[in-house]
């Protein structure tokens, strides 16, 4: 029989093996980390005692201990793709966690930022060339900040003699490469940027955004960064991702194509940009401008 930490620990080495994000292998690790405690203190450490009951139990004691259902369905997730893998090693014939239901629950719309917003959040950044041109990227490329935290110097294509920019967004978990266009106002904040910087040219395949001592820029430090800028200029209520949540719904508002901004943002399905229809129609005339031309 198998124990279920030397399960764990097998379960992990394998995302690893395939080239899983380290932030998806870490959130995984956790994860089924607090599921083998559960365990544990119901006296159960080999996988194959494990039942469909058991795993309901975990997920009722995340709630009561203050998990949304949100972080408790994502949990369910991690749990059905360690038990997924505990099948294909055999370790198990039957799969417990294919019994259990994700809970219900309500997914707010998308978070979209008004002229006003953004353009004091340009504002009180102005002076911190790194800052801002992070926040003209995210808003007006649409990318993933985890996209933005692997972008590479080299990935930077400036627009010459009247062609237009663009950005090399590599490969990412299960994500095709892409190349998103980037106009004017992303390239002259990402020159400035890089000017200051001081460093350009001399190693293409370094991080885009990096820190002082050089070393690259991690998705929690974007996030953190962006957040006290958010507070600076008294916007309330939104995250990081919301940049890129209005450069989809303004991008529609102006008559894009569905399709092409979907492609563009790197949606797997055409319904997730569909989604953002609805708030678009919502949305007065006045708030329908072109990113570009802010």
């Amino acid at each position: 029989m198998t124990k279920l930490q030397d399960a764990h620990k097998q379960f992990i080495d394998h995302l690893k093996s395939k080239t899983r994000a380290s932030a998806t292998i870490l959130a995984y690790g956790k994860d089924i980390e607090q599921l083998v405690q559960f365990l544990a203190d119901l006296k159960k450490a080999q996988v194959a005692e494990i039942t469909a009951d058991d795993i309901a139990a975990f997920l009722a004691k995340l709630q009561k201990d203050g998990y949304t259902l949100k972080s408790v369905s994502r949990k369910l997730n991690s749990t059905k793709t360690f038990f997924r893998f505990l099948k294909i090693q055999e370790y198990i014939s039957d799969d417990p966690a294919t019994l259990v239901a994700h809970p219900k629950f309500e997914t707010k719309p998308p978070r979209i930022l008004t002229p006003l917003e953004y353009r004091a959040l340009r504002d009180v950044c102005r002076d911190d060339p790194r800052t801002y041109a992070i926040v003209e990227v995210l808003l007006q490329t649409g990318i993933r900040i985890s996209e933005l935290a692997n972008l590479r110097v080299e990935d930077v294509v400036f627009g010459t003699n009247g062609t237009e920019g663009y950005l090399h967004i590599r490969a990412q978990e299960g994500r095709g490469e892409r190349q998103v266009p980037q106009n004017k106002a992303v390239e002259t904040a990402i020159k400035h940027y890089l000017e200051v910087r001081g460093d350009t040219g001399k190693d293409t395949k370094k991080h885009l955004f990096i820190t002082k001592t050089g070393r690259p820029l991690l998705v929690r430090n974007i996030r953190s960064v962006i957040d006290r800028y958010f507070r600076k200029a008294g916007i309330v209520g939104a995250k990081v991702n919301d940049l890129r949540h209005t450069w989809v719904a303004h991008h529609l508002s102006k008559g894009v194509s569905v399709v092409l901004v979907s492609k563009l943002a790197g949606h797997k399905r055409l319904s997730t940009t569909e989604r953002y229809l609805s708030l678009i129609k919502e949305r007065s005339r006045e708030e329908k401008v072109k990113l570009e031309e802010l």
